[in-house]
């Protein structure tokens, strides 16, 4: 496929090379050039604009935040009124749910096709392949971005036609990985206090009760401080934590953790 790639972070940059692995033409564009150089010897070529992507076949975005959101995909050149008839825009963005909708409205104003498709994994997962994909959206547009989600992950979950479900399944993932982690935290502060290894208890637990791959991931990296480098940095689990909270709020959902 014609693929046009926005936004190549520790997530985004992996991924569009394993698009290139997997056969597709792609077309990259990155506000900081040097990360979409580094595609270049994998066959990629680099687009000078966002509107330089447009002509895709598929658009995908995988950007920071809402701002950039809506600055790259919203602002000019506008991508949702900029693509060619029976082309879809997969968004794979953390954001908020109000954006979600937003996007939504747009894309349907415009009358072009829209997927939200973003994904669980840490950056070793996205190099791997092995990323989960959460999608929604029309099935016709989902079955034409199947061979996309099979290039980059190893399992996709559907989740309705409301593009919207996607973007709020993220978001609950995500504030369940976060409490985990705060949870592991505190066993292991008291569990050393107490004169017990953490990793002796990460043992015990990942092979008992808590089997799951999170506490295994992110047990071992707590237990063994192995916090360099970050695979997610703090203002983006901030931002996380907050458009949880937002949401929570829209849909009248108290959230005590």
């Amino acid at each position: 496929m014609n693929v046009g790639y926005i936004g190549l972070g520790q997530m985004g940059l992996p991924m569009a090379r394993n698009l290139l692995k997997a056969g597709h033409s792609v077309t990259v564009y990155n506000r900081t050039r040097s990360r979409a150089e580094e595609l270049r010897p994998d066959g990629a070529k680099i687009a000078e604009r966002p509107a330089d992507v447009c002509k895709a076949e598929v658009v995908i975005s995988l950007l920071a935040d809402d701002a950039a959101v809506e600055a790259v995909i919203l602002g000019e050149p506008n991508l949702p009124t900029r693509l060619p008839a029976n082309s879809i825009h997969i968004c794979m963005s953390t954001i908020s749910v109000a954006m979600a909708q937003k996007l939504v409205a747009a894309h349907a104003a415009a009358g072009t096709g829209y997927v939200s498709a973003p994904v669980f994994g840490r950056p070793d997962a996205s190099a791997a392949a092995k990323l989960f994909v959460v999608a929604a959206g029309p099935a016709k547009l989902i079955e034409r971005c199947r061979p996309l989600f099979d290039a980059v992950g190893q399992r996709t979950f559907l989740f309705g036609e409301d593009q919207v479900a996607a973007h709020v399944v993220k978001l609950a993932g995500n504030f369940m990985i976060a409490s985990v982690i705060e949870t592991l935290g505190e066993a292991y502060a008291l569990l050393r206090k107490w004169g017990v290894e953490p990793a002796q208890f990460l043992e015990f637990a990942t092979n008992s009760l808590f089997s799951a791959p999170v506490y295994r991931t992110y047990g071992e990296i707590i237990a063994r401080e192995k916090f360099q480098p970050a695979g997610f940095k703090v203002p983006l689990g901030l931002k996380d934590a907050r458009l949880v909270l937002a949401a929570a709020d829209a849909a009248s959902t108290p959230m005590p953790f």
